[in-house]
């Protein structure tokens, strides 16, 4: 892919450039990649607010992802 990287005046990158042909490769490959906002439905912020509750209320319970799949692993 032939991008271009756009810079401001202190080098950050603030955006890309991406030639058209490859732009509607993408398109065909992904659809939906024009949409601007993806719409999250309200149940699943509920799920997520409140299972970040319980990690606040109960971070002492929580599992180190590595160690969590290593258990799995290990029952395999």
């Amino acid at each position: 892919m032939n991008l271009q990287f756009i810079s401001d005046s202190t080098g950050k990158t603030t955006g890309v450039y991406i030639p058209i042909q490859e732009w509607n490769e993408l398109k065909d490959k992904f659809k939906g990649i024009e949409q601007e906002e993806i719409d999250i439905p309200a149940w699943h912020k509920d799920i997520v607010q409140d299972r970040l509750a319980d990690y606040k209320k109960n971070s002492a319970q929580a599992l180190d992802f590595d160690a969590a799949m290593d258990d799995i692993e290990s029952s395999l």
